[in-house]
């Protein structure tokens, strides 16, 4: 298989998980800067280009992986598809939903593979959360709230207040969508780090029955890393998720069940969400798994993800 791999931002933690498989042959990896090209090939060994447009076009590449800078999503991603490519598509996964419906009618009318990075459906703790509200393990779910806490880990993203909705809240959005739907309400306060570096927002999402909340910080220290994870109250337990990671999103995760019964740890595949994502994507080219992770399915979250971001942006007197 070969992976044209397209940015050397967050496509860094692509590129590491690309390197562990047997069954990726080779990766192309695009980039406008020869040092960041350099740094890529010399740690993993791929081949490097400046020519996007030969990239995309190049029979031989089975998948076109895009962690491009936002903006240039929705135009790469719907070249790649008229050109036949498959196509891997970073988060968000465009800036407008109108640009986001241009990549699914592309999809839908070439009859290629698409996918979007929604990394956070592949957490065993997340999978866990799902099935007990599909099934009504404890009843309905009261009360959700959503932590994500980080440094600034990756080189180009500066999680500011213009851009933490769309680069850090939208798989929150996106597990809060679809276990409680679109909200009633929506209220959003942020503040901005020195020099629009880093940023912290919470986000209160009300129901008729049910309350979300979700709350980022990237104003943390560089040895702070990663850490979060989410609290689910149920008229008849409470579930928490505790996470630590780093850049590729590896890293221990808890989930405790507290019932009137106790304190119960359940125990959890070792796994990274990105690396399984990607796994799922390479096993929907080789025609062994149904697209979990088609870009229709993230406009819900990319919906909401939009409108948090409008208010953090152009907050209203």
């Amino acid at each position: 298989m070969k992976i044209a791999l397209l940015g050397t931002g967050f496509g860094q933690a692509h590129a590491a998980v690309y390197a562990q498989r047997s069954d990726v042959d080779e990766v192309v990896v695009f980039g406008r800067t020869q040092q960041k090209l350099a740094t890529i090939s010399d740690q993993f060994g791929f081949a490097t280009t400046t020519d996007l447009d030969a990239l995309i076009i190049d029979a031989s590449v089975d998948l076109v992986d895009i962690c491009l800078p936002t903006r240039l999503h929705t135009e790469v991603a719907v070249r790649a598809l008229q050109a036949g490519r498959d196509v891997l598509i970073e988060l968000p996964l465009a800036t407008t939903l109108a640009d986001a419906r241009r990549i699914v009618a592309a999809q839908q009318t070439t009859g290629r593979r698409a996918f979007v990075d929604m990394f956070s459906r592949f957490s065993p703790a997340n999978q866990h959360l799902r099935q007990a509200v599909a099934d009504q393990r404890y009843g309905p779910l009261t009360v959700l709230e959503v932590e994500g806490r980080t440094a600034l880990l990756w080189e180009g993203y500066d999680l500011g207040l213009d851009t933490v909705a769309l680069d850090m809240m939208h798989a929150d959005f996106d597990l809060v969508t679809s276990l409680l739907g679109q909200p009633h309400t929506v209220h959003a306060a942020g503040t901005g780090g020195p020099g629009g570096r880093g940023s912290a927002a919470e986000v209160i999402l009300g129901y008729p029955q049910a309350l979300a909340r979700c709350a980022s910080s990237s104003l943390m220290p560089q040895p702070y890393g990663l850490r979060g994870g989410w609290r689910a109250t149920f008229t008849g337990a409470v579930l928490e998720n505790v996470t630590r990671a780093g850049p590729t999103g590896q890293g221990p995760s808890t989930l405790t069940e507290y019932t009137p019964d106790g304190e119960r740890l359940i125990e959890l595949p070792v796994i990274s969400p990105y690396a399984a994502m990607i796994d799922h994507v390479l096993a929907c080219i080789t025609r062994r798994a149904d697209n979990l992770i088609e870009p229709a399915s993230a406009l819900a979250a990319l919906e909401l993800t939009l409108d948090v971001h409008q208010r953090l942006t152009q907050p209203v007197d």
